[in-house]
Parts: structure tokens; sequence; C-alpha cells
């Protein structure tokens, strides 16, 4: 699949937030890069966990993508993305890469300011919490 249309994907699922929409999405092996945590967290059931409660967390009505760089020769994406969290204006990145199956292999999320950062790192904490328990 080429990028544009693994990016549709992705934003199609922005949209609807559906839970075996994003799964289907997710490569087995894939990674996911938090702004918060150094390691690398990998596998396919905690890059969705972390996806999933992001979806609750960040993607609120005032979440908006305003800027997308595309690369067809690495199958990737950067994506920059606004909201407004409890007050805290959060801007922030989201770099995308998926493999020859059109699935997400690696998922990086970069966020700003240090405010935005530690309401963003203790809203995800507690989502993390509720989905384990």
């Amino acid at each position: 699949m080429r990028t544009a249309e693994n990016l549709q994907i992705w934003h199609d699922h922005m949209t609807d937030k559906s839970k075996s929409g994003l799964n289907d999405q997710i490569a087995d092996d894939a990674v996911f890069h938090s702004p918060v945590v150094h390691t690398p967290q990998a596998g396919k059931s905690i890059v969705m966990a972390y996806l999933s409660a992001a979806d609750v967390v960040l993607g609120n009505d005032s979440f908006r993508y305003v800027r997308e760089i595309v690369d067809d020769s690495v199958n990737m994406a950067m994506l920059e993305f606004e909201l407004e969290l409890d007050g805290i204006q959060v801007n922030g990145v989201d770099i995308i890469s998926w493999n020859d199956e059109g699935k997400i292999q690696d998922f990086k999320v970069m966020v700003r300011p240090l405010k935005a950062i530690n309401k963003v790192w203790e809203e995800m904490g507690k989502m993390l919490e509720t989905m384990k328990g």
C-alpha cells in the first residue's frame, strides 16, 4: 500500500475511533515511542493500549492535525497536531511508519510545551490504569 492510502486509514480511525479498525492497522511487532516513557513499548497489545488510551485522552473535539509531511520512499508520515486538554494548549507530532503490508510498524509521539507534556503524562497514566483494571 502507498503511504497516502495508509494515512487515509489512520485518518478514518481518528474520525470513528473504532478499536477493531485500530487493531487491524497495527503490526504484531509494532513499537510505540511515548513522549514520557524512555523505553520503546514493543508488541501489538501494548501499542493498542497506548493508542486506545490516547484516543480517549487526546482525541477530544479540539484535536486536529494541522500539518502533514508524507514520504512514500520510506512509507512514513509526520503529522503535527494541536488540541486543548483541561485548558492547556497541546502541540505535538505523530511519526508513523508502515510496513509493506500497510500495518503500523512504528509510532512515535512528541509533545510540547512542558506544561502540556506533564498534563498528557498525568491523563494517560490515569487512562492506562483504568484500562488495566
